[in-house]
């Protein structure tokens, strides 16, 4: 089975395994305990802690850890609007966020916030004019994902920065979900104020998040009942998921740049043969294109407009072959997709996207056998387009 749904989720690395194993048996005291079996677990987790300080040139104290990238935006969002409405309450994210960011902000507007959808343009990308135009003297955060996990934008994140350099009421979050350990990410030198992050995107283990706060940014607990996390995630840490995420995090850094090349060749590669394939529509830019516009390095989004996509999903699985259509947190409703509607895509191209998404341990005979396998559904599916 070839598996190309890595921006759901992706496979561990054994020596994860080993590590989230290893803990579980040897430190399973609660890391808040005062006895030496609690310090020793606590000093595991703050070991990890600094390990992902280190990486970006952070401090310790303004990580956290948590369930996941969609706890980690909700407390980025919610926390950050909520502690500082005194300020304002104006929100600007964009149209083709995560749903655990564009959902958080509608939960927000409920509350009371106004907030701006940015539009994107038809690779999928935010203008930072567009951001610019859109701030207000009480805006008071913008959020903005890196990589977008449907179709691969990559968001100008440095030049939103920059817009936002001058204006330090306005908090910066990213979601970073599916670029931490794939793309650089200068978190000081682009004014990041918030950063989001999880661990089974990284081939680490699921259930384990984590997210930068600036030390002078204020945010709102999600929950209450204890003081974990600097008092801003209440809750005992998951000491075995955090050291073996910790691992997985360090492994994707070590080798980011040589797997960011492998998997751009690789990518490079199914585009070539998705040009063969007329009825397979790319959705994004292609990077010979003048003015093309970043695409991240391990995922390609494709449509056969008129084609039900869990139908050609599952005929790829018949051929040995896993892809997903949309984000695994939507891929079961039966609607357009969202990003690419924003896209501008009509609703017969954006109900038939396919997402292919790809890690290091892939070889080019790999993607020859999945542009062979794509070629073998389009051809069983093309006598249905005329019925």
């Amino acid at each position: 089975m070839l598996y190309f749904d890595h921006c759901a989720s992706t496979p561990p690395h054994d020596e994860v395994i080993r590590t989230l194993a290893e803990v579980m048996k040897a430190h399973y005291a609660n890391p808040s305990s005062i006895h030496r079996a609690g310090t020793d677990a606590d000093k595991l987790v703050e070991r990890s802690r600094q390990l992902l300080a280190g990486a970006f040139g952070t401090k310790p104290e303004e990580w956290l850890f948590t369930s996941g990238g969609t706890e980690s935006n909700n407390l980025a969002l919610k926390g950050a609007a909520r502690a500082n409405r005194s300020r304002g309450n104006h929100i600007i994210t964009t149209s083709v966020e995560h749903a655990s960011v564009y959902d958080a902000c509608r939960q927000l507007e409920e509350e009371g916030f106004r907030v701006t959808y940015l539009p994107v343009n038809a690779t999928g990308h935010v203008e930072p004019e567009e951001l610019r135009r859109a701030l207000s003297d009480d805006t008071i955060l913008v959020s903005v994902m890196h990589v977008n996990n449907e179709v691969g934008s990559v968001q100008p994140i440095e030049a939103i920065g920059n817009v936002l350099k001058d204006r330090p009421k306005t908090l910066f979050h990213v979601d970073a979900v599916q670029s931490i350990g794939k793309l650089p990410i200068r978190i000081r030198e682009w004014g990041i104020d918030l950063l989001s992050g999880s661990a089974h995107k990284l081939r680490g283990p699921k259930g384990t998040g984590f997210l930068y706060v600036r030390e002078d940014v204020r945010i709102q607990p999600l929950q209450s009942g204890g003081s974990q996390e600097h008092g801003m995630r209440a809750g005992t840490q998951n000491v075995p998921g955090i050291v073996a995420s910790a691992k997985a995090f360090r492994m994707a850094m070590e080798t980011a740049g040589k797997r960011y090349a492998a998997m751009a060749s690789l990518r490079s590669r199914l585009l070539e043969h998705i040009r063969s394939i007329p009825e397979l529509k790319l959705n994004g830019s292609l990077p010979e294109e003048a003015g093309s516009y970043p695409m991240a390095p391990h995922i390609v989004h494709v449509s056969y407009p008129g084609m039900k996509p869990e139908v050609i999903v599952h005929m790829l699985e018949e051929e040995g072959i896993v892809v997903s259509t949309k984000s695994a947190c939507s891929s079961k409703e039966d609607r357009p997709s969202r990003v690419l509607l924003a896209m501008g895509a009509d609703r017969k191209h954006a109900s038939g996207g396919i997402r292919i998404s790809f890690g290091d341990e892939h070889t080019e005979r790999d993607i020859d056998r999945l542009a062979d396998g794509l070629r073998t559904v389009v051809k069983r599916l093309k006598p249905l387009e005329r019925s």
